[in-house]
This record gives C-alpha cells, structure tokens and sequence, in this order.
C-alpha cells in the first residue's frame, strides 16, 4: 500500500515533529513524513527537518497583509508539497474556516490538556488551579473551532499535590511524544476517520487511549 505523504506545521521547538520523525524510522507505517512548513524562522523545527533530510519552507505569516492571504500561501504551499494529512505540531496560529475546510478530515493537531477542558493556552496552569486531579493531551481533527475538533485519542497524566506548571508539562510532554504518532498512524491507515463531525475507529464512535 501507497504511503500518504504527511506534511507537519510547526512554530517551535519540533520535540512533536521529532517524535514523528523517530516513530517513522522505527516502525512499520502508513505515512511518510514529506515535508515540514513553518510561520517563524530560526526556530530548532527547521534543524530537525535538516537531520532528517526532510524538505522545509519558511512561510512567514508576517509577510501576510491578512490571515487569508497568508492562509492561500499555506494550502498553496501544501498542494505543491503532495500533502495528503497535514499535521499541526505546535503550530500556533488559528486557522481559518476556509482553510480548514479544504482539509476536512485530513488535518490532526495534538493539544495539552484532557479537551474539552482547557481549549486554547495555559492549560497546566489551569488544570493545577482547578484542583484536577489529572492532566494529559487530545489528538483531534481540525476543525475551523479552536481545539473543538472531533476526539481521535487522549493520554492521561496524574497532577500530583506539589506540582507546578513545568512538572506537569514535562510529564504531559512525554505522553504526547507517544500519543502523537500512534494517531497519526490511525489516520493514515484510515483506521480512524471522521465522519459527519465525529471520529470512527474502526467504524465505531470512541477514542483511543494510551
């Protein structure tokens, strides 16, 4: 079977993309990781695609007078980078309803917290303010809502009385790590698909667990 050609939006670090990276190299899959885009240069993202001899482009969205002309550069770009799934890995701008249409049902993003709880940013801060007694990360279909699109797998994590934000992010960090590219490898198999706003695995309405 053919390969889908996974293309991986970034605006960090890459410890995601480099998880992906690791997990193609080590496992037997249904993706290739083809290529890597990122919105700020100079970020490590760009060196890890160089170690993996992965092509990259720069696509500044400051180069943009508006998101959606910004937003035409980057399905631009991802059309002409054969990009079949596109995976959002710490990619922080929000993504317009034109653009993600284009993309239903082809676009994954992974969010640290256990979703619905804690769309958007801080989440540790605000699962340790609440008293949760867990934390974890989502792997969901993008959706033009922020962080509200259909579940695909979540990893828990216990929040432990003394932990403060780092402590929680290092150990939500490592379950992302494994989380990530196991849904990704759902997706590409179409083993998990979406379907009238909700995710099927393997024709059945749940969410994987790690």
């Amino acid at each position: 079977m053919q390969k889908k050609r996974v293309i991986v939006l970034a605006s960090g670090s890459g410890s995601n993309f480099q998880a992906l990276i690791d997990y193609a190299k080590n496992n037997d899959i249904s993706y290739e990781i083809c290529g890597l885009i990122v919105n700020i240069p100079d970020i490590y993202a760009i060196e890890r695609a160089k170690l993996a001899n992965i092509p990259f482009k720069i696509i500044s969205h400051k180069s943009y007078e508006s998101r959606a002309d910004f937003e035409i550069a980057l399905h631009d770009a991802l059309i002409e980078m054969g990009a079949q799934i596109v995976v959002c890995a710490g990619f922080m701008r929000i993504l317009g309803a034109d653009f993600v249409d284009n993309w239903d049902g082809k676009m994954i993003n992974i969010h640290p917290s256990l979703l619905p709880k804690y769309k958007g940013l801080h989440t540790h801060k605000r699962a340790i303010e609440a008293g949760d007694k867990e934390g974890g990360c989502t792997v969901h279909f993008v959706n033009s809502g922020v962080d509200e699109g259909a579940i695909i797998g979540q990893a828990q994590v216990p929040i432990f009385e003394n932990d403060n934000e780092q402590d929680l992010a290092k150990r939500v960090l490592e379950k992302e790590h494994k989380l990530f590219p196991f849904c990704l490898e759902m997706v590409a198999s179409n083993q998990a698909k979406l379907e009238n706003g909700k995710c099927l695995i393997d024709g059945s309405e749940k969410i994987i667990s790690l």
